[in-house]
Order: C-alpha cells, then structure tokens, then sequence
C-alpha cells in the first residue's frame, strides 16, 4: 500500500511561515478540542487527536520541520530506493519494509521520523548460527498511560505481502520518553539456526494541551488578568486527577509558580508521584474599551 503524504501545516491549519509560538497556539486550541477526555465522539476524536499530535511533534521539532519542508508533497521521487520503515537509512542486506499498527504513528510518519525500522543484531560466526536483526519503531503514548499503564494492540507486517502479526504490548505505569519496550524474539529470523532478533518500540509522549513534563512534574500555565495578578483571585487549574481550585495569591508577578504536590507522574527517584507546579501567566488585553482605558489611566 502506498504511503500517503501527511499536509502538517493544514492539520494545524496554519501557514507554512508559522512561527513556533503560532505552532503551540494551533496545536494547543485544537488538542483542546479533540482531546478524547472532552470529546463526545470518542473514537474520531482520539483518532483526529493521535493526528494533531504527530503534526505538531514534527513542526514543533527544528530539525524535523526542517527535513519536513525540504521533503514536501513530492517526497517519494526524492527518495532513493530501498529505506525500510524508520526513514533511517537501508537495511542491511536489503531487508523487507515493515507495517506497523497501534503505534500511535501514521505509515508517513514513521517512514520519516520513526524509530529506525531494522538494521540491527545479525552477529554470528562465518557459516554458523546468526542472529536475527531488530526490528524497531516508535509508539506513542499518553500522560494517562503513563500514570496508570495500559495494555495495547500492536501489529507487524513485513514486506507488502508478509502475514500480519498482532502483539498485546504492557505499557508500563510511569514509563518515559525515549524508553524501550522489548518484545524478545519477535524481530528478524536468525539464520542458520540462529535466534530470532527483538522487536523494540522507542516510547514518545504525545504532547499535551495543559502540561509539560520536566522530569516527575508537571508544568501548567495559567492566564491571569492584570487585576487578578494584582487583588489575587481563585481559578480552577486541570490536574491528571481532575480539577481543582487554588487561590493566585495578592500581588502574584509574572512567572511565579505555585506547587500542587503528588499530582505529577510516577516518580523514579522516590515512593509516590511528583508535582504539578502552576505558572502564572498575566494576559494583557489586546484591546480595551474608552471607559476602561479611562480606568488605565487613573492607575497609571
């Protein structure tokens, strides 16, 4: 089946001169509006979400973009011959495409910016038993499965015509990017009476609308008018574990961050979970009316 090319501009719905700030608006307006938690018809949503996120994971990464836009939609006769699934270069011998299913990823993201395809192993004595090659690929995986884990269908065909295998694949609770799930046995066949090679999914954390992660914590930022940076005020902050109230306290400056504790992920360096830290943010009006800008200049 032939691989369709993926307009990431048009799926964030934005220009091509789009700068990195335009990028997280679009992304964060649409992730909001397709995120499965809110949607009400689940299944497209989640589909559509998986898609915005791939857009935004490629666009929002300097040297992605850039392969991305020297690429464009006549990719496939800028491309030499023989790149298996991966997009990282041949494989060796001249090894068969792969197929995945369930990554998460599309067919066009992964022959680009994937996980490698295969390549590896195949060491062996000359005429003896040699192992097979693995195999691997990204999958990607959210704030929830990473909290709670989560098991998932996984399936691998090689070559156009190769039989379609299936594999219930255990996210690990707390798991991180750039980690690597082992499905031992399940790669290249050895040769010679060799072992089979390994099957390995590299975990990326789909992006999210409400927080960024910085190690076990997570950061969320909220949008303050200047008089509620000023008199303090209460605002509903979303947390993994739903939302809830904290106060902005009286005279709160830019940048000021306030700690809700065990809120984040799982924590790799002690029991329990990090924190989620709010950061303030203070929204300037764009725009103000003549009896507020009267109001201004009696402050100012």
């Amino acid at each position: 089946m032939a691989v369709q090319f993926k307009d990431y501009y048009e799926i964030l719905g934005v220009e091509k001169s789009a700068s990195a700030d335009d990028l997280k608006k679009a992304f964060r307006k649409l992730a909001r509006k397709y995120h499965p938690d809110v949607a009400e018809d689940k299944k497209s949503a989640e589909a559509k979400f998986k898609e915005i996120n791939e857009a935004y994971e490629v666009l929002s990464d300097p040297e992605k973009r850039k392969k991305y836009d020297t690429l464009g939609p006549n990719w496939e006769q800028q491309m030499p011959g023989g790149f298996g699934r991966g997009g990282r270069g041949p494989m060796a011998g001249g090894a068969e495409e792969y197929n995945f299913g369930g990554t998460g990823f599309s067919d066009f993201f992964e022959q680009f910016f994937g996980g490698g395809g295969g390549g590896f192993g195949g060491a062996g004595g000359f005429g003896g038993p040699q192992r097979g090659q693995d195999v691997e690929t990204d999958i990607m995986v959210t704030i929830d499965e990473v909290l709670q884990g989560s098991k998932r269908n996984v399936s691998f065909r090689r070559g156009p015509n190769g039989k379609m295998e299936s594999y219930t694949v255990k996210i690990p609770a707390g798991v991180r990017e750039g980690q690597r799930i082992r499905l031992a046995g399940r790669g290249e066949s050895g040769g010679g009476r060799g072992e089979a090679g390994d099957l390995y999914l590299n975990v990326r954390i789909s992006r999210h609308p409400d927080y960024a992660i910085e190690g076990d914590d997570l950061v969320h930022t909220v949008s303050v008018s200047p008089a509620q940076a000023v008199l303090g005020a209460e605002v509903f902050v979303p947390t993994p574990d739903g939302r809830v109230k904290i106060k902005i306290p009286a005279g709160s400056q830019p940048g000021r961050k306030m700690r809700l504790r065990e809120k984040g992920l799982p924590s790799r360096i002690k029991t329990g979970r990090g924190d989620l830290y709010v950061t303030v943010e203070v929204e300037i009006p764009s725009a103000v009316t003549a009896e507020q800008r009267k109001l201004w200049e009696q402050l100012l």
